[in-house]
């Protein structure tokens, strides 16, 4: 298979899932369950989606910051209103091509904050490691919280989790043998992953070299917390989902952020996912169908106007570089 066709699927495949599943979702639904969904979306209080929109962009701020504390151990130390633009701009990428913003975002701090690529782009990893570590704990809460029912859907849809588990081990397993035969290889080809795995390394360890290490648990934490205040105020849009707690909730945005990660900016998934994690609680398909899609368009909106405006201030503020 050529590189082009495999980087055409790489693109077209997450598209094109996402669109049958906006079909799927538009054709399992009864003309009069439809109407009542776009009435809700049409009619969700501009109070609660603002809020929820100022939230999310509070926590792309906080991330901007956040990221310095990576970059200041290594001597660089980027403009926080470049790295705002970076972000949003990444996360607008992220919506046509799945994994292109964290290239793009490591490239863009080297044009216009001369970080080397490889520098910037491990920071990238290790936010994305403690971003992953983040979910992992919110996931372990929620259980906790709600382990019954959460098992006994698991079990009614007939998830392995001790095979599930099984998986990862052995992917991790895989990752460190790998790795250790590219150090052990004296190829050129090797030589050069091994000083691009070094880069990415010296981005990764920067974490244990921060000084400011109290503020960067801060801004961590509120970024995840914005994460999920952006999802609860939503709540306040649809009627029925307004009696919801917070430990409800929490597997309606767990549910969420797995479907966030399977196709580009959730498309499609995303309400399918967040409705049938609300439907547990016998919240009606109609009302978590709603409740997600007025989250998905809200941030989605968000994130495309944001990144627009990003794409073309970045240049202008950096014309001089």
């Amino acid at each position: 298979m050529g590189k082009s066709l495999k980087k055409f699927l790489k693109i077209f495949v997450p598209i094109a899932f996402g669109l049958f599943l906006v079909w799927y979702s538009y054709n399992s639904t009864t003309p009069e369950e439809r109407k009542e969904i776009l009435h809700y979306i049409s009619n969700a209080s501009p109070f609660w989606v603002s809020i929820s929109v100022i939230i999310g962009i509070l926590s792309h701020v906080s991330r901007a910051i956040r990221w310095n504390y990576l970059l200041e151990p290594m001597g660089y130390k980027p403009k926080i209103i470049n790295n705002v633009f970076i972000v949003l701009i990444s996360y607008f990428a992220n919506l046509g091509i799945p994994r292109s913003g964290e290239f793009l975002r490591a490239t863009a701090l080297t044009t216009y904050e001369g970080v080397p690529f490889e520098k910037g782009f491990g920071t990238i990893v290790t936010e994305r490691v403690i971003d992953l570590l983040m979910l992992l704990l919110i996931i372990m809460v929620t259980l906790v919280l709600q382990t019954d029912i959460i098992l006994s859907f698991l079990e009614e849809k007939g998830v392995n989790l001790i095979g599930a588990a099984g998986i990862l081990t052995a992917g991790i397993v895989g990752l460190f043998l790998g790795t250790y035969v590219i150090r052990r290889s004296k190829s050129p080809f090797a030589n050069k992953l091994k000083s691009f795995l070094n880069g990415l390394l010296d981005g990764v360890l920067s974490v244990f070299k921060m000084k400011k290490k109290w503020p960067f648990i801060f801004h961590t934490l509120f970024i995840w917390a914005a994460y999920f205040g952006m999802f609860w105020v939503i709540k306040y849009t649809v009627t029925e989902t307004i009696p919801l707690s917070l430990s409800e909730l929490l597997v309606g945005f767990v549910f969420g952020a797995f479907a966030m990660s399977t196709t580009n900016g959730g498309i499609g998934l995303y309400p399918i996912a967040v409705s049938a994690a609300l439907g547990i609680y016998g919240i009606s398909s109609v009302s978590g169908d709603a409740f997600g899609w007025i989250m998905w368009i809200a941030q989605t909106l968000m994130v495309v106007i944001f990144g627009t405006i990003s794409f073309i201030v970045l240049p202008l503020l950096n014309r001089n570089r």
